[in-house]
């Protein structure tokens, strides 16, 4: 390496470092809108044919793959530029400018390294929005089969589908008729006994004093009537309600 200490030979790999520095500012530029242009086109082609979004996307797929390799290509390029510019830095004859050819090593080797993951995190971001779109475009074709399919089959399904609904909704009402009726029987259990205690007390006087006992009598014949009238209606109700959940 004879000249690797000229000032001439360190000036060729910073010329040589800022030229690939641009090229790959300008490639992931590009790449980075082929991405974005790659994601937009996918949304707004979901509800169009299947002709042309197979031709964009294959041919998207083509310019992705190609500028990958390019951009691959220019950072393993910059990679070992930097590296040379490493070894200049170590030579003997560098000794006395080490500091300033140091701290402009460090800046080189900075870009690179932002270039470097700013071309992995583009990378990875379409990978993974033509995975997951590959994914969706597999299901909705599935779903297209499905509904192109027996139309008969399909008939078939969406009246078990309507019965099984039908089943659940008279077993939601049964559950609901069968809710009142014990909220209702607790409801009267607990009035039953409330007159049971209220008649124990309103017996003992009528015994005390007899011309009560009349009115009492025709209170209890007027509360039997009623008890008819309530649990006719409470039958009624009933039978309705089973007719309607089994209709």
């Amino acid at each position: 390496m004879a000249g690797m200490g000229s000032s001439n030979y360190w000036e060729d790999l910073r010329k040589q470092a800022r030229q690939l520095e641009n090229e790959l500012d300008l490639k992931l530029v590009s790449f980075s809108k082929l991405c974005t242009s790659y994601n937009s086109s996918r949304d707004g082609r979901r509800d169009t044919s299947d002709t042309t979004p197979l031709l964009n996307n294959s041919t998207q797929d083509r310019m992705f793959d190609t500028m990958s390799v390019e951009i691959e290509q220019l950072l393993a390029k910059l990679t070992a530029v930097n590296d040379k510019m490493a070894e200049y830095t170590n030579a003997p004859g560098a000794a006395s400018l080490n500091a300033a050819l140091m701290h402009t090593l460090q800046r080189h080797r900075d870009i690179l390294q932002d270039y470097t993951h700013e071309f992995h995190k583009t990378k990875g971001n379409f990978l993974a929005i033509r995975e997951r779109e590959d994914l969706l475009g597999s299901v909705r074709k599935d779903i297209e089969m499905y509904k192109s399919g027996s139309g008969v089959n399909n008939r078939r399904t969406e009246l078990f589908l309507k019965e099984h609904e039908h089943l659940r909704n008279s077993d939601r009402l049964m559950d609901d008729t069968i809710s009142i009726a014990m909220a209702t029987k607790e409801n009267m259990t607990s009035q039953r006994g409330m007159l049971k205690s209220i008649q124990s007390r309103v017996n003992t006087l009528a015994n005390r004093f007899p011309a009560i006992n009349n009115l009492i009598q025709r209170i209890n014949l007027r509360k039997r009537r009623d008890s008819l009238v309530l649990g006719t209606v409470i039958g009624v109700c009933t039978i309705l309600l089973l007719l309607y959940a089994f209709h």
